[in-house]
Parts: C-alpha cells; sequence; structure tokens
C-alpha cells in the first residue's frame, strides 16, 4: 500500500467491503469500493432488486441550539422555518454570486435540533462556512461533525422497502423524503426514504463510536448479507445510475462557479424567501440567483443522447452542427459536458452538458466531437430515466 493509501479514511464497512470482493479506491480522502466485480451487473441489480451502497464518506453533521434554524435558513436556499420534525429537505449552499459551495439534506430531528449531510469533498469547507456564519452574525448553537463517530448506508431499488419491513413494519409506511428514528439491533438509526439512484429505498445514519454500535453494525450488516434481494454496489454503479436519473454532482453539474438555476434546479430554491416568512430572512446567493431567474440563464444544463456507443466525458466540447449535419461537420462551439455515460438500462450513450440557453429545447441537434470527428447529439427531455418507464 502507499504512503497515500495509508492516510486514507476507512469507514466502519471496511473489512465487509473486503469479504465481498470489493475493488478499493481513493475518494475524497477515503478509501471506498469501485465495484465488487462488475459495475454493469451492480448496476441492473439496483434498477431490477436492490444494492446496498457503503456512503459513510459523505459529511454527517449536527446543528443543535435555538439558532439553528435561523442559520440553516441563512445559508440554505431551500426555506427551513417551515419544516415539520421528522421532515428532511434537500438544498443548495451558495456563494454570494450564486454558485453553489455544494448540495445537501437537511434534517429536522426536533425543536432547535437539525441534522446535515453534505459531500465527503465539501464537509471541511462546509463546517467552515457554517461557522463563519454563525460567528459573523452571533447566531448560538452548537455544529458537531460526527462523521467519523458514525456511518451511514443506501439501500436502493424497487425490492427494497420489502426488505426494510423485515426490520419495522413503519419503515415502509415513511412517506419520500420522511425520516424516523428506529433502535434496530441495538443501533440508533436515522431512516429516510432518500437516494441517490432514481429508484425507491432508504438511506440509514447510525453512531459509531461505542463497542456495542460496532457490534450490532455487524450483526445487521450479516443480516443483510443473507438477503437475495439486495446486494452490494459500489461508487462505479452509483454513478452511472445518478446520471441516468438526472441528478447533479458536485464538480459536475453544480460548482462554485456554476449556479443552481442555470442547472435546473429551481425545486430546491425558494427564490422568493423571505416574502411568506419574513423571519426566515434571505439565504446567501438570494441576490444573484434572483438576478439570473429574471434575466434567464446564459446557458442551461440539458441531457443529450448520442448517436454513440461512446460515453462522452467531462469537458468535451458540445458545437451546433454545421452545414452537413448527417456527415457530422461541426458549427461553433456552444457549451460543454458536464458528466457522460452509455446507459446500461436504455442502451444508449447519454450526458448532461451546458449549452447555449437558446439551443436548450428538446430536439435541437448538436455534436460532440469524437477523435475529431463529431457525432450527433440531441437534446432531450429529462430525467432519462424513470421506476416502471
Amino acid at each position: 500500500m502507499t504512503d497515500t493509501m495509508t492516510t486514507l479514511l476507512q469507514t466502519p464497512f471496511h473489512a465487509w467491503h473486503l469479504e465481498q470482493g470489493g475493488k478499493m479506491v481513493p475518494f475524497a480522502g477515503w478509501e471506498m469500493p469501485l465495484h465488487y466485480g462488475s459495475i454493469l451487473e451492480e448496476h441492473h441489480q439496483v434498477r431490477r432488486s436492490g444494492g446496498i451502497f457503503d456512503v459513510s464518506h459523505m459529511g454527517r453533521l449536527m446543528l443543535v441550539g435555538r439558532d439553528a434554524r435561523r442559520l440553516l435558513d441563512r445559508v440554505c436556499t431551500r426555506q427551513i422555518i417551515d419544516m415539520q420534525p421528522g421532515q428532511a429537505r434537500y438544498s443548495i449552499v451558495c456563494n454570494e454570486l450564486g454558485g453553489c459551495h455544494d448540495d445537501v439534506l437537511v434534517y429536522l430531528v426536533a425543536d432547535g435540533e437539525y441534522l446535515m449531510v453534505c459531500n465527503a469533498s465539501n464537509r471541511a469547507k462546509i463546517v467552515a462556512h457554517l461557522q463563519s456564519v454563525k460567528d459573523a452574525e452571533g447566531h448560538v448553537l452548537s455544529i458537531e461533525d460526527f462523521t467519523e463517530r458514525s456511518a451511514m448506508l443506501a439501500l436502493q431499488g424497487p425490492k427494497v422497502m420489502e426488505v426494510m419491513s423485515e426490520f419495522s413494519r413503519s419503515i415502509p409506511e415513511l412517506k419520500r423524503y420522511r425520516f424516523l428514528k428506529r433502535e434496530l439491533l441495538g443501533l440508533e438509526m436515522f431512516v429516510s426514504r432518500t437516494g441517490y439512484t432514481g429508484e425507491d429505498g432508504v438511506e440509514v445514519i447510525f453512531r459509531t463510536d461505542s463497542l456495542a454500535a460496532k457490534a450490532a453494525i455487524k450483526l445487521f450488516m450479516s443480516r443483510l448479507a443473507g438477503i437475495d434481494a439486495i446486494r452490494p454496489a459500489g461508487l462505479g454503479a452509483r454513478d452511472s445510475l445518478r446520471l441516468e436519473a438526472s441528478m447533479a454532482l458536485y464538480g459536475h453539474e453544480i460548482t462554485e462557479e456554476l449556479d443552481p438555476v442555470s442547472a435546473g434546479l429551481m425545486f430546491a430554491i425558494k427564490i422568493d424567501k423571505g416574502r411568506e416568512h419574513p423571519e426566515a430572512g434571505r439565504f446567501i446567493g438570494q441576490d444573484a440567483l434572483e438576478r439570473i431567474h429574471a434575466e434567464g440563464p446564459r446557458r442551461r444544463l440539458v441531457g443529450l443522447q448520442l448517436d454513440s456507443r461512446r460515453a462522452a466525458r467531462q469537458g468535451a466540447a458540445v458545437h451546433q452542427l454545421g452545414a452537413a449535419a448527417e456527415g457530422g461537420d461541426a458549427g461553433d462551439a456552444c457549451g460543454e459536458v458536464t458528466s457522460g455515460t452509455v446507459s446500461p438500462t436504455l442502451g444508449t450513450s447519454i450526458a448532461m452538458a451546458y449549452v447555449d440557453a437558446a439551443l436548450a429545447e428538446p430536439g435541437t441537434r448538436l455534436a460532440v466531437p469524437f477523435s475529431g470527428r463529431p457525432c450527433v447529439a440531441t437534446v432531450v427531455p429529462m430525467p432519462f430515466y424513470k421506476p416502471g418507464s
């Protein structure tokens, strides 16, 4: 093992991954399973039945105190003040110019007690941002980063809720973006009906900072390993699944320079925040997003279907079609690919890309060059895949 590998963090499931034949790779400071044999098979397993993903690398923060809600309403594009206990909300944390510090999930545990899940690569940045706003505005609360004293699993697929009913009858009764706290096999868990694959399922968070908890985790994983309907899946399948479902990935579709309006994430923005509930205040970056929304984005995120069996890569240029469209001539550059793959479910090459707003309508024919030869790419509606379609 290299010196770099020895500095990587390991999740509480590291030994389990090795037992299952996981191909371990560095990812955002952690040693994580890329796959357990075949990314393609793991992808299909999740779509047809169910998969188990270790997502313990994701950041987990507790915000507790009288001003926890105020701080979250200040940094989140979604409205926090009207959340109910047991509810989770997807939101963006923006900078002053409207770019994205990160996308997060916020859970209201109880009055003055919130859980936030953020991306692994942004954990330190988000903690620093929260602390900075807290100090600058005098908010009274505690911010606990308990990522390395906890674990997180995502169980995703059409048979997952049936599997979870074997552990608790109340879990399948959860509505989307709702969660509950339960003690299962001696573990206190947050179980939320959320995910990042386009399939139904749950995400489970539990503390690991005791010997009893670590023993209970082993028992829980042994129970899961004995269920044929769900099998281990790694980072490779997680990425192809989320891309088929057209879910934004930080560092690809959203960045410090790319705003959520252009990314088509208006559902995650309360653009008039502070109007209905003045006590919610305005979020950081709201002025910038209001301007972008009113004027219209210069470029928009679109879905592309390519006439190719090859995957378009992040950063690949998107062009208008030249005069000899069917011959593949490329015209002026008009955008850039953010993510691409050959869809295992659909059997076609798909991509997400930012293109000039005038070219963002479905049916528009563009081009993505491969080895100097343009390939026709048609703008199509997103998501590319929906369960049952």
